[in-house]
């Protein structure tokens, strides 16, 4: 992306942030479809620690990913592939890391 688009370019989604909308975008444009799924793979773990981080009460759940990328993607990335789910479902049947924990503690402090 241009220099000075990304500085006028609204963030859609402040709790997930610049960085995972410009993925997204990347996704939308990679035209190689195991590639573009294992990205929306890698951005919807990315987005699961962004929101852990950003709000600490409620875990984001697989629906809530599921919409969000839809949702940033204006209706491109769809999210119903087996590797999706099946990833989803270990990350969801894990806590959070220790350093996950540690970042957050971190931010309490401040």
């Amino acid at each position: 992306m241009e220099q000075s688009l990304r500085k006028t370019t609204i963030v859609r989604m402040r709790n997930y942030g610049r960085i995972i909308q410009d993925m997204v975008q990347l996704a939308v444009n990679e035209q190689d479809v195991d590639k573009q799924q294992s990205m929306i793979v890698y951005i919807a773990q990315c987005m699961r620690q962004k929101n852990a981080i950003w709000n600490r009460e409620q875990e984001s759940g697989v629906e809530r990913l599921k919409d969000d990328i839809r949702v940033l993607s204006q209706g491109v990335l769809k999210c119903d592939f087996p590797e999706f789910d099946e990833m989803m479902k270990h990350l969801s049947q894990r806590p959070l890391q220790a350093s996950d924990r540690q970042m957050q503690q971190k931010k309490k402090k401040k």
